[in-house]
């Protein structure tokens, strides 16, 4: 399970629900990316998910989105803890 911390004003980068205008929120595109790239190789997917971080405004460790990544490749579940600061 991954952990990012968020200020309480940037909520809606990482999430979908959220009521934000703001451009393609993280957890939207982390399920699009699981559904379509199950069971691919972790090369493929992780420049993927690298891309909708940083079109997020997230700030993941290196080792986030490998983390992510793997989980994808392996059809396994993961879930993204997000705390808010």
């Amino acid at each position: 399970m991954g952990e990012i911390s968020v200020d309480r004003q940037h909520l809606d980068r990482p999430l979908a629900d959220s009521a934000s205008t703001y451009g393609a929120p993280y957890q939207q595109a982390f399920a699009e990316l699981a559904e379509a790239r199950r069971g691919r190789p972790v090369a493929e997917i992780l420049p993927l998910l690298r891309r909708a971080a940083d079109e997020a405004l997230l700030g993941f460790t290196d080792a986030d989105p490998r983390e992510q990544a793997e989980a994808i490749s392996a059809g396994e579940p993961y879930a993204l803890r997000v705390t808010v600061a």
